[in-house]
């Protein structure tokens, strides 16, 4: 049958002709196996409530045939993508009525929820392929003997959120650049993302230059730090690469973690050991007071992380 609706398909069968083109596509749709189905749910559908249903018929018979060789949701041919025709038959004053709807399909479905968990996660500066690929990352690496540990850690931790809530600590990811600690993180955000919970990640390079231009808009700045201090899950990817300064490093970075700490888990991924990372938060080149600054901040890091090893040759390379 094609795509066009009933009464273009009347339309093609010129005057005399139609009264049977009519019966004859009648007979057509009321001998559809579907159809047949339907009659025999509801032996009561008198031929008069068939008849003036052709059309929602025409159009359930015609769908049906769409998904039964379904081309894709960006292809969907339907009147209304990612939708199908359903019908139901109600019963009124003792009189059995036919009644159509437009239900949501598999696909449909699928990309609604995708759509929710995307909209948990945001980003800042880290680049979209991380997010979209790190499922087939993770499967590679847990294939990878140097990588697997650290894959296996990431899962148990995931689980664990998942079974009794989400733990206070979070994960420092420490390992040489290029070995996917990144997209172990996208990988977690993503799986939490699905169980409901909101999640952040940033890149510190890049999120550390902007947050200097930021100071002359107090306002983005402010709504910025709120979001990383309140979400569910806050991910620092890269932390170390960053030029910092001591006033991001006080008043920016030290606020957010001031307030997740022993409330919600942060994470970190960094080329850096915690020790190195110390040395480098404290502008070892300035004079004493930096270094008490550098390992105040520690103090709000270290003791609210596991750190996992990320091994590997870089995958980069």
């Amino acid at each position: 049958m094609g795509m066009d609706s009933i009464g273009d398909v009347l339309k093609q069968f010129g005057g005399s002709r139609i009264r049977q083109q009519t019966e004859d596509l009648k007979t057509k749709i009321l001998n559809e196996p579907d159809v047949q189905k339907l009659r025999l749910e509801y032996p009561a559908l008198t031929e008069q409530e068939m008849t003036r249903n052709l059309s929602r018929l025409y159009e359930f018979v015609k769908e049906k045939q769409h998904c039964d060789n379904c081309p894709g949701l960006e292809n969907c041919p339907n009147d209304f993508q990612g939708h199908y025709t359903k019908l139901s038959v109600d019963d009124v004053n003792g009189q059995l009525r036919i009644r159509d709807y437009k239900a949501p399909c598999n696909l449909q479905l699928a990309h609604e929820r995708d759509k929710q968990i995307s909209s948990r996660i945001q980003s800042f500066y880290v680049d979209e392929r991380a997010l979209q690929e790190g499922y087939d990352e993770v499967e590679i690496m847990s294939k990878d003997p140097a990588r697997s540990p650290a894959v296996l850690k990431i899962l148990d931790y995931i689980d664990a959120a998942k079974g009794s809530g989400l733990p206070s600590k979070g994960l420092y990811l420490e390992g040489p650049f290029g070995t996917g600690k990144t997209y172990l993180m996208c990988f977690m955000l993503h799986e939490l993302a699905k169980e409901g919970l909101s999640g952040v990640i940033v890149y510190m390079p890049d999120f550390v230059e902007d947050v200097k231009s930021m100071i002359q808009d107090g306002e983005k700045l402010r709504d910025t730090v709120e979001l990383m201090k309140q979400t569910d899950l806050l991910i620092f990817d890269d932390i170390g690469a960053e030029n910092m300064g001591p006033w991001v490093r006080d008043h920016v970075l030290g606020s957010i973690l001031n307030h997740r700490m022993n409330r919600k888990p942060t994470f970190y991924t960094s080329n850096y050991s915690l020790s190195d990372l110390e040395k480098h938060l404290s502008f070892t080149n300035k004079d004493g007071e930096e270094a008490y600054k550098g390992q105040r901040l520690m103090n709000r890091i270290s003791p609210f992380v596991d750190v996992v090893r990320v091994l590997g040759k870089n995958k980069r390379g």
